[in-house]
C-alpha cells in the first residue's frame, strides 16, 4: 500500500541539494537586478530576505533552548535532545521551501502585490482582527481534525513522534499540514491587501511574529514568569506558553490552540493543570547530576561545535567546514568577552541508566593553557567549578585533557590537597587514555618513539610497553626525570627504556606516540609509513601525506545513554556514535 497523498516531501531524496529549489527565484532576482529599488523584480529580493529571516528566527530560538547554562532550570521536558530526534528534524525547513513558492505564486497571480507600500498601520489592525476571528479558530478546528483517525495516523502522528519539543519541531510535519498552515497564515494578509491596507511592513511583521510565537511555543523552556498570569488572569487565555504547548505533546486530547488558549476554553479542550504546571516550570527545577565532565574549548573554530550554535553540525564529528568561516569573527569576539568575564557553564546533558550526567566547560581556549600568565586564572576557574560541584552534591567530576595538565595543577592534585574535605571525587581519564593508546599499537611492534614521555600518561605507557619487551625511545631533555621513570621498571625491563634527545634518533621508527605537540618540521624526521598515535591536545597537524594520524583517545558510550545529541562536544575528547550514516 502506497504512502498517503502529501504525507512525504517530494524532494526527500535530494538531501542538501533541495536548496537548488530556491535557484529559480534567486536566478530571476539576480537577472532582474532585484536589489535596485526601481527593479520590477524588487519584490523577489524582499521575499527571499523574509524567508531568510524566518529561518533565522527558528535558529535563534533553537540556540536559546539549547543554552543549557542559561535554561536548564526552566526546561519543561527534562530529557535532552538525542540523535534520533535530530535526524528526524534534519530537514525541518522543508516547509519554508514550500511556502516561499506559494508566496511567489501569489505574487505572479496578483501583480498588484508587487507594488505594496512600505507601511500602512491600518493593515496591521485588519490582520490582527482576521487572525483572531479566522486564523485562530480555523487552526483549532483543523488541528483537532488532524487528531482523528486517518489524518492522525497518516499525517499528524509524525509530529507527535518527537519526545522533546524544540523550535525545529514546529517545522517537522507533513506537506499537507504545512500547506494548510500556509493557507491559514495567508488569510489575514490577503484580507488586509483586499481592503487596500496591505504593505511590505505588514507582511514582515505578521509572518515573523507568527514564526516567533510558533518557535517559542516549541522551545521547551518556560519563558513567561508565573506571577505574570497571577497578576493578569485574563492574559492566560490570550497567549499560550511553552508549557501549555508541551502539555499537548503528552496529552493529545487537550490544548489544541494556535496561540490563544481562549479557543481551547470555548472548545472544552483546555487542560486544567496547564497554569499550575506553567507556574512550576517558570519557578525552575534544580536537578543535580551525579557525574560532570569539565571540558574546555580547543580553538575558536571548535567553539562553534556546540548544540546552541548549530544543532545539526554539533551532532556530527567535528571538521572545519566552509560555512564556519563567516562565523569566526563573531566567535573570536565572544572568546574575548569570555576571557574578560569568565564563568563555568554547562553545555550539554544526558542520562545514563536513568541518572543525569552533564558536561560543563571552562571558558578557556587551547592556546590559553600555554600562556604563563593565564595559569592562575585557569586554575581559579577549575577550582570554582569543583567547589560548585561539591556544594551541589555531585559525586564525580572529571577533568578534561588540558584541565588536568601536569604543569598546570598536577593532574588535579592541587585542588584535592587545597580542599581536603571535598566530597566530590575529582578524577581524570589518564588510565583509560593510556589503555586506548596501548590498544591501538599493533601486535608485534618492537620499537616506539614517544614525545611527552615523562608526563603521567607517557610514564604509564612507557612502563607498560617495556614490560612487553617493546623498546621505548623516550624523547626528553631531563635525564633526572627519565631515570626516575626507568627505576620504576623491573631491572630486567629497564634496558627497554631509552632516553633520546633528538628527533633524528627516530628516523627509522614507524610507530610514534605523540604526547607533546609536534611541528611540521619535527614530523619530517618520521620515515614514510609512520603512524602517529596521539594523546596531545590540541592534536597535531597531519601534513604528511605518506604517514597516517590517529584520532585522540575516545570511548564508545553505552547503548542505554539517553538524551545525548552532541558529538565530541568541542573537545575531541568525548566521541559519541549513532546509527545515522551522518555520524559513521
Amino acid at each position: 500500500m502506497g504512502a498517503a497523498f502529501l504525507s512525504s516531501w517530494p524532494w526527500d531524496n535530494l538531501g542538501a541539494y533541495k536548496y537548488v529549489l530556491y535557484a529559480p527565484l534567486v536566478g530571476k532576482a539576480v537577472v532582474g537586478r532585484a536589489w535596485e529599488r526601481a527593479s520590477p523584480d524588487h519584490w523577489l529580493l524582499l521575499l527571499l530576505v523574509l524567508f531568510g529571516l524566518r529561518a533565522l528566527t527558528y535558529q535563534l530560538w533553537s540556540s536559546f533552548s539549547n543554552m543549557l547554562f542559561a535554561t536548564r532550570r526552566r526546561r519543561i521536558v527534562r530529557d535532552g535532545v538525542d540523535f534520533d530526534q535530530i535526524d528526524k528534524e534534519w530537514d525541518w525547513d522543508n516547509f519554508l521551501i514550500l511556502q516561499v513558492h506559494m508566496a511567489a505564486a501569489a505574487f505572479y497571480a496578483f501583480p498588484s502585490l508587487r507594488h505594496l507600500p512600505s507601511w500602512d498601520a491600518r493593515g496591521l489592525a485588519v490582520a490582527a482582527l482576521l487572525h483572531v476571528v479566522a486564523t485562530e479558530p480555523l487552526f483549532y478546528v483543523a488541528h483537532r481534525a488532524f487528531h482523528r483517525g486517518h489524518l492522525f495516523s497518516c499525517y499528524h502522528s509524525l509530529h507527535h513522534s518527537i519526545k522533546v519539543p524544540q523550535p525545529f519541531t514546529a517545522g517537522f510535519a507533513t506537506p499537507l499540514e504545512q500547506l494548510v498552515l500556509g493557507v491559514l497564515m495567508a488569510v489575514p494578509l490577503a484580507a488586509a491587501c483586499a481592503a487596500g491596507f496591505g504593505s511590505i511592513g505588514l507582511a514582515f511583521a505578521y509572518v515573523l511574529g507568527f514564526d516567533f510565537l510558533r518557535a517559542m511555543g516549541h522551545c521547551n523552556v518556560e519563558v513567561f514568569p508565573g506571577r505574570l498570569f497571577q497578576a493578569l488572569p485574563l492574559l492566560r487565555y490570550l497567549i499560550y506558553t511553552p508549557t501549555y504547548h508541551t502539555i499537548h505533546h503528552s496529552n493529545k486530547e487537550a490544548n489544541f490552540c494556535l496561540f490563544m488558549p481562549l479557543f481551547d476554553l470555548l472548545g472544552g479542550t483546555l487542560d486544567g493543570q496547564s497554569w499550575e504546571l506553567q507556574r512550576k516550570a517558570s519557578a525552575g527545577v534544580d536537578e543535580v547530576p551525579e557525574f560532570v565532565f569539565l571540558a574546555h574549548v580547543v580553538d575558536v573554530m571548535q567553539s562553534l561545535h556546540v548544540p546552541f550554535v548549530l544543532r545539526t553540525f554539533a551532532s556530527t564529528p567535528f571538521s572545519v567546514q566552509p560555512f564556519l568561516l563567516p562565523m569566526w569573527p563573531f566567535a573570536f569576539v565572544v572568546m574575548l568577552m569570555m576571557w574578560a568575564w569568565s564563568k563555568t557553564f554547562a553545555i550539554s546533558g544526558y542520562r545514563l541508566r536513568g541518572r543525569l550526567h552533564q558536561m560543563w566547560a571552562v571558558p578557556r581556549y587551547g592556546f590559553h593553557y600555554f600562556l604563563p600568565f593565564a595559569k592562575d586564572g585557569i586554575n581559579k576557574q577549575i577550582e570554582l567549578a569543583i567547589l560548585r560541584a561539591d556544594k551541589m552534591g555531585i559525586k564525580v567530576l572529571s577533568l578534561a585533557a588540558l584541565n588536568k595538565n601536569e604543569a598546570l595543577n598536577g593532574g588535579g592534585t592541587l585542588f584535592v590537597n587545597k580542599h581536603p574535605g571535598l566530597r566530590v571525587r575529582v578524577v581524570h581519564g589518564n588510565t583509560l587514555t593510556a589503555a586506548v593508546i596501548l590498544n591501538e599499537i599493533p601486535e608485534g611492534t618492537s620499537e616506539v618513539f614517544m614525545t611527552g614521555a615523562t608526563s603521567k600518561l607517557g610514564r604509564a605507557i612507557a612502563l607498560y610497553l617495556c614490560r612487553k619487551k617493546v623498546r621505548v625511545m623516550m624523547m626528553t631533555l631531563s635525564t633526572e626525570r627519565f631515570q626516575k621513570i626507568q627505576r620504576e621498571a623491573a631491572p630486567e625491563h629497564q634496558q627497554y627504556l631509552v632516553q633520546v634527545t633528538k628527533f633524528r634518533s627516530a628516523m627509522h621508527c614507524k610507530t610514534w606516540i605523540v604526547g607533546k605537540w609536534l611541528s611540521p618540521r619535527e614530523q619530517r624526521w618520521a620515515p614514510p609509513g609512520t603512524h602517529f598515535h596521539q594523546f596531545v591536545v590540541p592534536p597535531i597537524l597531519g601534513f604528511r601525506r605518506d604517514c597516517t594520524y590517529g584520532n585522540l583517545a575516545a570511548m564508545r558510550l553505552p547503548k542505554d545513554v539517553q538524551g545525548l545529541g552532541a558529538c565530541e562536544v568541542s573537545t575531541h575528547l568525548l566521541a559519541t556514535f549513532s546509527p545515522s550514516s551522518r555520524r559513521l
